[in-house]
């Protein structure tokens, strides 16, 4: 066996008990630990942690690999964060600052020049996958993989043997014992305490369980619902219907994870909800999301899927457009990867916020701020001890992060008021201060520290700040701001407050000069800060 095996075997012998696809570990509680924009938005920073965003398979350092539609992801207790590679049929491990193969062989490529997946059980560098999907891990640290395309759910156990824990290989619906059971494109799993394995059967509709003996059991009803998606051809669709768990009825779930109780959450993805199933009451419930057809019923005659919207809210008015992946926090919060919105999504106390992304955001790789970043197609999130949310940014090749916006530790404690550009504390040489409700700084110290230069003009005392085509205009003793940009018409927006000389310094309203440069400017109370960032970076 090769070193980077064994050492893969040893980290997740050493995994825990994850609870489903993702970690319900953080430390950072989202909603009650967390500084707030002025619209009470969480405040939050993306970035990439790992993909250049390339098709490829390249095992390098972190920002330097590649992937190919990563999946599904899994946090180990080392610190390693797994992801099944889905269109490169392997699964890769992140840990440190490299990307490598943790399990899983190209058996060669189709036509196109696709790699092609198979079906081979055997040691991590021998065995074969097929598209896999969703990840979990048990108390033993055997991980188990939703072999999509294989239809069947696989077993990499802590001594480095991958093999079949359930499916035939081929498409169906049977329960049974081990590979006499099948499936239709499984996209996710989770693990019980007492070891039951639950299966999103996503092509079935249906949500299965995996004894601890092996013993596949279908938990809720099969759809019946024909649809004519063209003319003359009809398929059959998922269904919607909560009540007792042998009568429910779902459309392509893709995500699952269990909570504390032991009970399960249901990313419900054609239906545009998250449902719970609760072992104890015996019932499915629709928690969060919604939707219906312009007759008002779920489904058109030609509807696949539910319609799909963005809005956030009270949790059963709040509209998704195909969750998939979820993660548990330590405050009980679910996180959603909201695909088709390519957003991120949280549900806590019964309402539904955004952390990153927005209604109508296109899809895009932009890194930034909670609104500004862009994502393509998310496909699950995973959070870690230290509260960092990781995102399976399938469309894009990545791995995205996301954390809780800080002030910087050195910012003074006092009473003061205070300036931070990003994570930077910015040091003045006159003190800022707060003058008819605005917050004003010394110009020059501020605007150098964001690489603009500073000239004066005696004849229409203005302070001028320019930086490459762009020039900013003040007024001592007036309001307003002009913006000129070479070849275009310059531009006067009206401000309610005016520069002053104080100390032989200029002080101009730190909010209006930021926001007109684009960066998003917020007041921390608390600390009596202004908090400047970059809206989007563009690497």
């Amino acid at each position: 066996m090769k070193t980077s095996v064994k050492l893969f075997a040893a980290s997740i012998m050493a995994a825990s008990l994850l609870g489903g696809a993702t970690s319900s570990w953080a430390a950072s509680a989202l909603s009650q630990d967390s500084l707030k924009a002025d619209n009470g938005q969480i405040m939050t920073d993306i970035s990439t942690f790992a993909g250049i965003g390339d098709n490829g398979s390249l095992n390098e350092e972190k920002l330097k690999a590649t992937f190919r539609s990563p999946y599904g992801l899994l946090l180990l207790q080392d610190g390693t964060l797994l992801v099944s590679d889905s269109r490169n049929h392997l699964l890769r491990s992140v840990s440190g600052n490299k990307v490598t193969k943790a399990a899983g062989l190209v058996i060669g490529k189709d036509e196109k020049g696709f790699p092609m997946g198979g079906l081979l059980d055997g040691t991590p560098d021998r065995s074969v996958f097929d598209a896999p999907a969703g990840l979990a891990a048990d108390a033993k640290g055997n991980v188990y993989v939703a072999d999509s395309a294989n239809h069947a759910i696989r077993k990499l156990d802590s001594a480095g043997n991958v093999t079949t824990l359930a499916g035939s290989g081929l498409i169906g619906s049977k329960d049974a014992a081990g590979s006499e059971a099948s499936f239709y494109s499984p996209q996710d799993v989770a693990v019980a305490p007492n070891g039951t394995v639950y299966v999103a059967d996503t092509l079935n509709h249906t949500i299965r369980s995996i004894s601890p003996e092996g013993k596949v059991t279908t938990l809720t009803a099969p759809s019946k619902r024909a649809v004519e998606v063209t003319p003359g051809q009809v398929v059959w669709g998922g269904d919607y219907l909560d009540g007792t768990i042998a009568e429910s009825k779902f459309n392509e779930p893709s995500g699952l994870v269990i909570d504390a109780k032991g009970n399960l959450y249901i990313s419900d993805s054609g239906n545009q909800r998250i449902r719970y199933m609760d072992f104890g009451t015996g019932k499915v419930t629709t928690v969060a999301g919604g939707g219906s057809s312009e007759s008002g019923t779920p489904y058109g005659k030609t509807d696949l899927y539910v319609p799909g919207d963005f809005s956030d809210g009270a949790a059963l008015t709040a509209r998704f457009d195909y969750p998939m992946g979820i993660a548990l926090t330590d405050e009980g919060g679910l996180l959603i990867a909201d695909s088709m919105n390519h957003s991120i999504r949280y549900l806590y106390n019964d309402n539904v916020v955004t952390l990153a992304g927005d209604a109508n955001q296109r899809p895009g790789e932009l890194d930034g701020i909670e609104r500004s970043a862009q994502f393509q197609k998310p496909r699950d999130v995973a959070v870690s001890p230290d509260g960092t949310i990781y995102i399976a940014d399938a469309y894009n090749n990545k791995i995205r992060q996301m954390k809780l916006f800080r002030l910087p530790e050195s910012l003074p404690k006092d009473d003061q008021v205070k300036v931070v550009i990003g994570s930077n504390v910015v040091e003045f040489d006159a003190q800022p201060e707060i003058a008819n409700g605005r917050t004003m700084v010394p110009v020059r110290i501020i605007a150098e520290a964001l690489g603009y230069k500073v000239g004066f003009e005696e004849a229409n005392r203005s302070v001028q700040l320019s930086k490459g085509d762009v020039t900013i205009e003040l007024y001592l003793d007036k309001t307003g701001i002009k913006t000129m940009e070479n070849q275009k018409q310059a531009v006067t927006k009206e401000t309610d407050a005016a520069p002053y000389l104080k100390q032989e310094r200029t002080y101009v309203p730190v909010r209006f000069f930021a926001e007109e440069i684009g960066l998003d400017v917020q007041w921390d109370q608390d600390s009596r800060t202004a908090i400047l960032r970059e809206k989007a970076i563009v690497r």
